[in-house]
């Protein structure tokens, strides 16, 4: 098995797969020890093409490539392919398109939520998925024959999978379901990393808006730092780390070395000095530009009963129509609709609002009510119970 190291070859396999009216990708890459992940592999196939892309070949200019995933007459078929896309937007600065999602599509079509891919090639084409090399270090050279065969093995079920999954979809008539799904993943903004917002992801173990305040400056610095040396955020500082320092506000070296959650010589460092200028900038933050501290209190009694009645319908709803609950609504966008009928959420909006959304403000409203019908849930008007709706 070829693996194509050399520009002619890439571009000669790239020029093929330029006239096939779709390609299934898959790529297999590292970041345990990189803030971007690392593209070791790329992995292509269509109909009577396969390929195989050693992308750390020295000196191999993936440009050919590049311009295959932004060819607008191709279409690019991944299998959870948000990662494969960052890669993509990450080291091109261009997003593939049009593009299909097998994950995505499996559940529009009502496999659930939870199917894998390992499944999901059992029920549709009836094989078994090789996970031997599932956890191999494909930064390593040279790759043998096995990781070869495991890594071409992904594509080519993927590149099968695809008509039946197509097949399906076009039956269930919710193509226009994939289509919303997709321009998310075609949005260059989803893979937009502002360090400003990483306070976001971090578990909120604050009390005060000023400990807020320099967890917000300290989270963004941590942020820059980890993006431009290439590293994991923790190897710029920890998160146990961040929410000391948030809500000690240590002002001087001595004060910042007093922390245990840092090791000894930390604050007379140059990260060390970063950090207290950070947490200068936070302490003279405008009040007005930090946001309310979430302090986890439960739900009113009553916004409580509402989640679960919202729980009920999207059961409901997701059966009626076969398809994978968490693909309508989360948890949290359940609360939102609980505690606001003008909720930001996706669950309002487009194929999801029409679905369930619109049902879940009128079942709050007391518009519809919810029964038991020859054994299943049943949404009936509220005014005319046993009529179903």
């Amino acid at each position: 098995m070829d693996l194509i190291t050399r520009d002619e070859e890439l571009a000669a396999v790239c020029a093929r797969l330029s006239e096939a009216p779709f390609i299934a990708i898959d790529t297999e890459f590292m970041r345990e020890q990189t803030f971007w992940p690392k593209l070791c592999l790329i992995q292509l196939a269509a109909d009577g093409i396969e390929a195989l892309i050693d992308s750390q070949a020295p000196g191999l200019d993936l440009q050919p490539f590049f311009d295959l995933m932004v060819n607008e007459k191709v279409l690019k078929v991944f299998h959870s392919g948000r990662q494969d896309i960052e890669i993509v937007h990450h080291l091109a600065r261009v997003i593939p398109r049009p593009i299909f999602d097998t994950q995505v599509a499996a559940m529009v079509c009502g496999f659930g939520e939870a199917v894998s891919y390992s499944m999901l090639v059992k029920r549709l084409l009836g094989r078994n998925l090789d996970k031997t090399s599932r956890f191999t270090d494909w930064s390593r050279r040279p790759l043998s024959e096995r990781q070869l065969t495991y890594a071409l093995g992904d594509v080519l079920f993927l590149r099968d999978l695809y008509p039946k999954l197509k097949a399906q979809l076009d039956q269930s008539g919710r193509e226009s379901w994939l289509d919303e799904e997709m321009a998310v993943l075609t949005d260059p903004a989803t893979y937009q990393l502002h360090p400003e917002q990483a306070w976001k992801r971090l578990k909120m173990r604050i009390k005060t808006p000023k400990a807020l305040a320099v967890l917000m400056e300290l989270a963004a610095w941590r942020e820059r730092e980890a993006q431009s040396q290439d590293v994991p955020r923790a190897r710029v500082l920890k998160d146990e780390a961040l929410y000391d320092i948030a809500n000690q506000a240590p002002r001087t070296a001595d004060d910042l070395g007093s922390l245990r959650t840092l090791h000894n010589g930390f604050a007379r460092s140059q990260r060390g000095r970063a950090v207290l200028e950070a947490v200068s900038r936070g302490l003279e933050r405008d009040p007005k530009s930090i946001p309310p501290i979430e302090r986890g209190e439960p739900m009113p009694p009553e916004a409580a009963a509402v989640v679960d009645l919202l729980r009920v319908l999207l059961k409901a709803t997701a059966g009626r129509h076969g398809v994978a609950p968490k693909l309508i609504a989360t948890s949290d966008e359940l609360e939102q609709i609980a505690r606001d009928d003008d909720a930001d959420a996706a669950v309002l909006r487009g194929w999801r609002g029409k679905l369930f959304g619109e049902d879940a403000l009128a079942l709050k409203r007391g518009e519809l009510a919810l029964a038991i019908k020859d054994g299943e849930v049943a949404v009936l008007p509220a005014d005319r119970p046993g009529d179903q709706s």
